[in-house]
């Protein structure tokens, strides 16, 4: 299993990120990586090696300061422990950044197609196709989470992909199907992670994205909708640091709730 920490506010993103990580760090990672919304456009660096070769490789090379941004942590599965199969994963124009968790079951046929629509792919791995896709898609709709909903139609497996676009400052997208999404909400802020954990310290307040759904993310809150763009009707939780320590949680109140709606339920629409 990987780890995927993303943060949409006031802070310095790549501390929340680097934080957040190190909470789902577990053995057998063996690469990590940070793409950041700077300026109009992103701000990428990854490593192969342990989460210290990732902050050195920062110390070496930083990265500017920024709000928003996406993190991932990754246990090598299509492609070996490689600094260019580390997440995220970049389109040809380096304006979509994507990290997951997960298996995309029809990822060489995707790759193929890709390919043969003139896309360059430079490494091994099944995300990199999900983030050339979404390029495409937001090209021609325009909208980070609509182009989101598309790609989760077209592809087969489990998996959790969350996404920036650099045309869309201070936006996450999200989608998942089989594998965990949480998104946590502050004040003027909002988390998306694989595990409540990496943003614990910092909220309490939790929504589970229910499988076969799509999140945007905002400072000021998150939207949730199905895959046919219906708004969902989320059921907060409370989130705390379990008796484990950090890294660990416990969670009180019920779970993703069904329905659908758009009241606001504690910064989560």
């Amino acid at each position: 299993m990987c780890g995927i920490v993303a943060y949409a506010g006031g802070r310095s993103v790549l501390g929340v990120l680097l934080d957040g990580l190190r909470l789902l760090e577990r053995p057998g990672y063996d690469s990590a990586g940070v793409a950041l919304l700077v300026d109009g456009g992103l701000a990428a660096a990854k490593k192969a090696g342990t989460f210290e070769d990732m902050r050195q490789e920062l110390r070496a090379r930083p990265l500017p300061d920024a709000t928003t941004g996406i993190g991932h942590i990754r246990s090598a599965t299509h492609g070996p422990p490689t600094d260019v199969n580390a997440h995220p994963h970049l389109d040809d124009s380096g304006r979509v950044a994507v990290v997951q968790n997960g298996d995309i079951a029809d990822h060489e046929r995707l790759r193929a197609e890709l390919a043969a629509r003139g896309h360059e792919l430079v490494s091994q791995t099944d995300t990199e196709a999900a983030a050339h896709l979404l390029a495409e898609h937001f090209s021609s709709c325009g909208d980070p989470a609509e182009a989101m909903r598309q790609v989760c139609r077209r592809l087969t497996g489990a998996f959790a992909l969350v996404a920036v676009h650099a045309e869309e400052p201070d936006v996450l997208v999200g989608g998942c199907r089989g594998l965990p999404l949480t998104v946590g909400t502050g004040d003027g802020e909002t988390f998306l992670a694989s595990d409540p954990a990496a943003f614990a310290p910092h909220t309490r307040e939790a929504v589970d994205v229910a499988d076969g759904h799509v999140v945007t993310v905002r400072p000021e809150g998150a939207w949730i909708t199905d895959l046919d763009g219906v708004r969902a009707d989320p059921v907060p939780y409370e989130v705390r640091i379990g008796n484990g320590g950090p890294g660990s949680t416990d969670r009180t109140g019920t779970g993703t709730g069904s329905g659908t709606g758009g009241e606001t339920l504690g910064g989560v629409r």
